[in-house]
């Protein structure tokens, strides 16, 4: 399986350097990646050294935690448009799907697929946080909201696992009758899984070792 327009590569470790983006950048033009993954702050940037690439620029809002106001990620989102992202990452509530104050996790989301507008807006439920029940409300919430996308996990849990088939498969099954896709996210690390991943219903891939998953596709 070529998997090289699955990949968005990724890197959003806090103490990422200038050099360490532009490896990143290099390797997604040499692979042929599907986009790039960065903070915010790195949204211009990532535009400018990609321009005419055909490589999207993708970025996270309310990141990690999902816990700051509707309205700032809304507002993050915009100002990230505004400089050239082409795809927006959201961390859902997650003290809303626990407290099982579900209209204020639709309205979390919709308020930042407005300022989207027409960008693609995927969301990260952070599934090793919840049951496979709030896994299963999350991924109904997100098929009324407009979103474009669910989306496993930030990679930032301590001792979280991020994207498990059995998740994939679920999310798949509730959202299978929707136009919203699914991106699997953290913790994909060898070809074999990603393989798993796509095959149980992911349409994105989100990880740090694109390049490796790539080369080990290319040997098979």
């Amino acid at each position: 399986m070529d998997l090289s327009q699955y990949i968005e590569h990724t890197l959003l470790k806090q103490d990422a350097t200038k050099e360490e983006l532009i490896k990143l950048f290099d390797e997604a033009k040499k692979y042929n990646f599907k986009g790039v993954c960065v903070n915010s702050s790195n949204v211009e940037f990532a535009k400018e050294y990609l321009r005419n690439s055909g490589i999207k620029i993708v970025t996270v809002v309310g990141f990690p935690l999902g816990a700051c106001l509707s309205e700032v990620k809304a507002y993050e989102a915009q100002k990230a448009i505004e400089l050239g992202a082409d795809e927006i990452d959201m961390v859902i509530s997650v003290q809303s799907i626990k407290d099982k104050d579900f209209g204020y996790t639709l309205k979390d989301i919709q308020t930042v697929k407005q300022a989207c507008a027409k960008i693609p807006l995927k969301v990260i439920i952070e599934t090793d946080l919840l049951t496979k029940d709030e896994i299963e409300k999350a991924c109904k919430i997100i098929k009324l909201s407009g979103a474009d996308f669910a989306k496993t996990s930030t990679g930032f849990v301590k001792n979280g696992v991020g994207a498990k088939v059995e998740d994939i498969k679920l999310m798949h099954e509730v959202l299978k009758d929707s136009d919203v896709k699914i991106k699997a996210s953290g913790g994909i690390k060898t070809y074999e899984k990603a393989v798993e991943l796509i095959n149980a219903g992911a349409s994105r891939l989100g990880t740090s070792s694109g390049v490796q998953l790539v080369e080990n596709s290319n040997i098979r």
